[in-house]
């Protein structure tokens, strides 16, 4: 999926949903380690640690998106629960959130989850770059066939359109 219909399709979430996954695709993040961010801890620059992996990563946030996720912000997550504020969000509700978009907006042809603001990330960083071990870095990946089909998403959904 192309980056500009992934934002036509992320103005339709909710703010709070729209907003994890603009940070989703602006840091490379996965959507649980966003969903996680801890209110007093956020930052232009932060160090990570991912969830899934235990690995520490550094962001950074730009300015703009920063002052909308402080303005959002709850007293302990960035991303509160709605039903209790000492949880995060889950994945699974941006998730629902996304699909319902995608729905509306008629988008079948391409399966859409929060994982895909990080594969667009990954799209953009190799097109910056034009370095597999450096989207690598950025990813914190450690094999680099994984990298290259994040890297490569873009083209391997067109191959997978016209089959």
């Amino acid at each position: 999926m192309e980056t500009s219909e992934f934002e036509h399709v992320l103005a339709a979430l909710t703010p709070p949903n729209r907003l994890a996954c603009e940070l989703s695709a602006c840091t490379g993040l996965r959507i649980s380690d966003v969903l996680n961010l801890r209110s007093e801890r956020l930052q232009e620059r932060m160090t990570v640690r991912e969830l899934k992996t235990g690995k520490t990563r550094r962001i950074r946030v730009p300015k703009a998106l920063l002052d909308r996720l402080t303005a959002q912000k709850g007293k302990i997550f960035v991303f509160e629960n709605r039903l209790d504020y000492r949880k995060p969000r889950t994945r699974q509700a941006v998730y629902k959130d996304l699909r319902r978009a995608a729905k509306l907006f008629r988008v079948t042809e391409t399966h859409l989850s929060p994982h895909s603001a990080r594969k667009i990330y990954a799209v953009s960083a190799y097109r910056q770059t034009g370095s597999l071990q450096r989207v690598k870095e950025l990813l914190n990946h450690d094999d680099e066939a994984v990298t290259m089909l994040y890297a490569m998403a873009d083209q391997l959904e067109v191959r997978r359109k016209k089959k």
